[in-house]
């Protein structure tokens, strides 16, 4: 049975959180855009702070004395699903507006939003994720993020119709349902946002796409940071088919094949270069290289087609192979042996010591 999410009456107020760790760079667009919406009714944007090292801590503090929406939550253990959960019991209102401090809502994100909630009856409503660079590498990332190609054509990703959807993109939440089924699980450090929105649907709850709405995302600005990104996600994606099993999407599951087809070729290569395989035989086997051989030309011509220049054309040939390899090393990993303490270090400073 579906149950339909509570309503709060009219003009009851909005509370965003944001989780923020060394975000210098785009903190400030990122709050303005908040204080920015049309909301009816009072509004706050609780900022939960991590241990940042790149001036972020300050900056925070002085955007909060400039606006009196703006409050500060300490989060010491830097984890986001604790900042979250720090920021919504900290929360004043009854809808909770979750934010990124890598992201901007488009102007209106919040009152659509809203009447989605409303229209819907769901307890979570979220939207497309347009993500965006500032240079050639972020842009030839944002292609990849926003194609099918990139990340295997989630909803939120390339689009779809509105409906019921499996997860929501940040998301648009009624504080209730997140308080009946427990709020975030503090001991997933990634893909937190898929399993509260696996238990919100359990409970009987809707999960709502709307693709009206569309929320502005940086993706990770050096290839080092962004293959730190995505080995730590693949490894959480991995410790959650461990715990969840076929509640997993199979979409999930071919980047770590990906994987498995990389090793085989390379083995086999390396077995018909020293002559340990040869002749007849050799040949047939020659053709575990197809899929591998398929996937580059894929790569290549993908590549050509979508980059608009030069730059991220040559990008895009190393981005998507690394979110791929990357992704699906790490979910290798956690199947095998679980994510354990594994963080993201994408997002820490070089200075900042590891939680």
């Amino acid at each position: 049975m579906t149950l339909d999410a509570p309503v709060p009456a009219p003009g009851s107020g909005v509370t965003f959180v944001m989780p923020v760790l060394n975000e210098r760079d785009y903190l400030e667009r990122a709050v303005q855009t908040v204080l920015l919406q049309d909301v009816d009714g009072p509004a706050e944007l609780i900022l939960a702070l991590g241990p940042s090292t790149d001036g972020t801590t300050e900056l925070a503090r002085r955007l909060a004395e400039r606006d009196d929406r703006i409050r500060l939550v300490d989060n010491p253990r830097a984890d986001i699903p604790v900042a979250l959960n720090l920021a919504i019991r900290a929360a004043r209102h009854p809808t909770i507006v979750r934010v990124d401090a890598h992201s901007e809502l488009a102007p209106g994100y919040t009152r659509r939003a809203l009447a989605t909630l409303e229209r819907s009856r769901a307890a979570n409503v979220g939207g497309v994720m347009r993500a965006d660079g500032r240079t050639p590498f972020q842009r030839a990332v944002a292609i990849a993020y926003n194609s099918p190609i990139g990340l295997g054509g989630g909803a939120y990703h390339v689009g779809a119709p509105e409906g019921p959807a499996e997860s929501a993109y940040l998301g648009v939440m009624r504080r209730e349902v997140l308080q009946e089924v427990g709020l975030f699980d503090e001991t997933i450090r990634r893909g937190e946002d898929w399993e509260l929105n696996l238990r919100i649907r359990r409970a009987g709850y809707r999960v709502w796409f709307d693709p009206d709405l569309a929320v502005t995302y940086w993706p990770r600005e050096s290839w080092v940071r962004l293959a730190r990104q995505f080995l730590a996600t693949g490894t959480w994606r991995g410790e959650l088919v461990r715990r969840f099993g076929r509640s997993n999407s199979l979409r999930f599951f071919a980047p770590p094949a990906l994987v498995v087809a990389v090793i085989a070729s390379i083995v086999l290569g390396a077995l018909q270069g020293a002559g340990v395989v040869g002749g007849a035989f050799s040949a047939v086997l020659s053709v575990i290289h197809l899929p591998v051989a398929l996937y580059v030309l894929g790569i290549i011509a993908f590549s050509v087609v979508a980059g608009r220049a030069l730059r991220e054309r040559c990008w895009l040939v190393l981005v998507l192979p690394t979110m791929h390899l990357a992704w699906g090393a790490g979910f290798l990993v956690g199947v095998v042996r679980g994510a354990k303490d594994t963080i993201d270090t994408s997002r820490l400073d070089r200075n900042t010591p590891l939680p």
